[in-house]
């Protein structure tokens, strides 16, 4: 009988030690929101762009990004006071309960992205669903809405071609930054660095991209391309960078994979093609007469990719004059970015951090001027080395 009684106990115990599914969802009652567009309407409100997934049509699609039934997603729309209000009237038009934990995306306007994002960073950061991992960009020229509506032909999901564009981009071409939200807030809440940001635009007809047929055509009607940095003092944006300058800013934040350099040579222009395979940059602050200074050293190793002229490869002496030609390449574009955030009174290159590390006292007593005062005349020195490792497989062009 005890016996009998201790067992009958002990699974009393168990049973209430199980977990329960008190907060369970049933898929079929969960919209899954992949991406967010911001914008601002005439009336100063938000304008809310959620992408939802059609389960069925992606579960179905072929690989044109078309599905048996429609297309892969559907764009929701709703305004508000605040971004949270914004999001919650958006269930007036959906027929499920709005999911965000596998939101990947957030696109923002340009004229909001100009007003701050505060507001908008602070919401996400409290949401309990929404995770900070998501990558944000820039709409540039167009709405956030629009970005979000143009169907693409490669992935079915738009909002995903958007963020392999952003990791590719940065890995094969080095002008664009692949930045998630956690950083930018982190870049924005000290006062050694401010964020940048990559810009997304729209080729072609925006209304045409909308349509199924987008996807049905080698050429699409619209297209999503990456457009350029965005540069931020704080919380607001403050200017566009594009080519040479952009990638100058790589350069410095150490973002550089593989990136391609063209030097003139003998008059011709971009004659000899170069193709990065590893790179590092050192940024050190120096203090003097209570003065800081900054000094960037860059190190390159990489390969000819491209002779349009006839040159002997195998002569070291001539390989010795390309890298120079190379390193004075470099430090022109990093010396055009440079000047470039000077301009606009923006560190984004976290010099702020390097001479906080140099001299935490002296960083105390200048870092509310930082931005605008000692940055903007602040001496910077760059230096580059840079190093043909390989000439593939011809040494004399034919």
């Amino acid at each position: 009988m005890k016996r009998a009684f201790a067992l009958f106990i002990s699974l009393t115990a168990y049973v209430c030690l199980l977990a329960g599914c008190w907060s369970q969802r049933e898929l079929t009652d969960l919209a899954f929101v992949i991406a967010i567009g911001l914008d601002k309407t005439e009336e100063g409100e938000y304008l809310a762009s959620l992408q939802v997934v059609n389960p069925g049509n992606v579960a179905g699609a072929m690989p044109s990004g078309g599905g048996a039934g429609g297309v892969p997603v559907s764009i929701y729309t709703s305004t508000g006071d605040s971004v949270s209000e914004a999001s919650r009237k958006a269930t007036e038009k959906v027929s499920r309960l709005l999911y965000y934990a596998h939101t990947n995306l957030v696109v923002v306007s340009e004229e909001l992205a100009r007003e701050g994002l505060d507001e908008v960073f602070d919401v996400m950061e409290r949401h309990h669903q929404f995770r900070t991992t998501a990558k944000l960009v820039i709409a540039r020229g167009h709405s956030a809405k629009e970005v979000l509506s143009v169907l693409t032909p490669i992935d079915k999901i738009s909002a995903r071609q958007i963020i392999q564009m952003l990791k590719f981009s940065e890995l094969a071409w080095g002008e664009t930054s692949n930045i998630d939200i956690w950083r930018t807030v982190r870049d924005i809440a000290v006062s050694q660095r401010n964020p940048v940001m990559t810009g997304v635009a729209i080729e072609g007809d925006p209304r045409k991209g909308k349509r199924q047929e987008n996807v049905q055509s080698s050429v699409p009607d619209a297209r999503i391309k990456l457009d350029g940095l965005a540069l931020f003092k704080n919380d607001r944006l403050v200017r566009w960078v594009d080519g040479p300058t952009a990638r100058g800013m790589m350069w410095v934040l150490e973002r550089i994979q593989h990136t391609n350099l063209t030097v003139p040579w003998e008059g011709k222009k971009e004659a000899i093609g170069y193709r990065t395979t590893r790179s590092k940059t050192k940024v050190k602050a120096k203090i003097k007469n209570g003065r800081p200074s900054i000094s960037i050293h860059i190190i390159a190793e990489g390969e000819l990719s491209e002779s349009r002229i006839p040159i002997n490869l195998a002569d070291t002496s001539l390989l010795f004059r390309l890298e120079k030609e190379l390193e004075r390449s470099a430090k022109e574009d990093v010396t055009k970015a440079i000047k470039a955030a000077q301009r606009e009174k923006t560190d984004v290159f976290g010099f702020g951090a390097a001479v906080h590390r140099a001299a935490p006292r002296l960083w105390k007593k200048i870092e509310k001027e930082w931005h605008d005062r000692y940055f903007p005349e602040l001496d910077v020195t760059v230096t580059t080395d840079m190093h043909i490792r390989r000439t593939r497989m011809w040494d004399k062009p034919y």
